[in-house]
């Protein structure tokens, strides 16, 4: 029976196996899913012994996106643009990297919460890897502007440096964090927390004008999106949680490995039940 994993550190909390299951139900799919903590030092020697096995693809989740980028010999385009790589198809003697992340959160923006980016201004707050995966998806459904706000400015500045030199797109720039003002009010359609830290490390200092009238998405998902949760009570548009994104990135996954998109709707409903957390 083909073998899947999630794998990180820590990962005791990741849903990615109950995803991954249900989809091999739904489609009559025989294959095992596990999530395993790896050490921090050891994603090499896992890899190696989970293809010497004949592991058939891995999911990756933080630390490992850049090691996983760095240890794959071949690389989809998104997974090449974004240097990291959240999920791992191993075939014969290739390992191909792909970043499903992108996918996932257009997918689950636009037609599970209707929201169409085209003409629109987004601000994403965070320059890390989550933010590093969702830019390139995001210039392809042709937003007037992008803004990257971030505590560490030269953080944002590489960012944008990057994604500008491949994308003739005159609209990206970045603006450190503390340089968003209360007069910002109404100036984005959607804004994005793409940290699970950061804002929300001692509390969200984020003006609040900032989210009025703006749609507002969480990456974070559950008691986690304190973020969601904090925009919908001062006066966002409205305001919902990474969960949808977790599970559309799931299914492109599980498609990459199987060739089989499954339906969404399912799973997504029983995990938001079984949270019990609504933004």
């Amino acid at each position: 029976m083909d073998r899947y994993c999630v794998v990180g550190n820590p990962i005791e909390h990741s849903l990615s196996p109950q995803i991954h299951q249900a989809f091999a139900a739904q489609n009559g799919e025989l294959m095992t899913y596990e999530k395993v903590k790896v050490e921090l030092t050891g994603f090499a020697d896992f890899l190696k012994d989970f293809v010497d096995s004949g592991g058939k693809g891995l999911n990756i989740t933080v630390p490992f996106k850049v090691e996983a980028f760095n240890a794959a010999n071949k690389l989809n385009k998104l997974a090449e643009i974004a240097n990291a790589v959240n999920t791992l198809s191993i075939k014969d003697e290739d390992i191909t990297g792909f970043n499903t992340d992108g996918i996932g959160f257009i997918r689950d923006l636009t037609h599970r919460h209707g929201f169409q980016l085209d003409g629109k201004s987004v601000l994403i707050l965070g320059a890390g890897g989550a933010c590093r995966g969702i830019i390139e998806p995001l210039l392809g459904t042709n937003p007037a502007r992008i803004t990257i706000a971030n505590r560490t400015l030269a953080n944002a500045q590489a960012l944008c440096a990057l994604f500008s030199n491949r994308r003739a797109h005159d609209g990206l720039s970045c603006v450190d964090l503390s340089e968003l003002a209360e007069t910002k009010a109404g100036t984005y359609d959607l804004v994005v927390n793409s940290t699970s830290l950061g804002l929300l490390a001692d509390g969200i200092t984020l003006p609040p004008n900032v989210v009025k009238r703006a749609f507002c998405y969480d990456m974070s998902y559950g008691d986690k999106a304190a973020f969601a949760r904090w925009a919908k009570n001062h006066g966002a548009l409205d305001s919902v949680d990474g969960l949808g994104m977790l599970v559309e990135q799931a299914a492109e996954s599980f498609n990459i490995w199987r060739g089989v998109m499954p339906g969404t709707d399912e799973i997504y409903e029983s995990l938001r039940y079984r949270l019990g957390v609504q933004v």
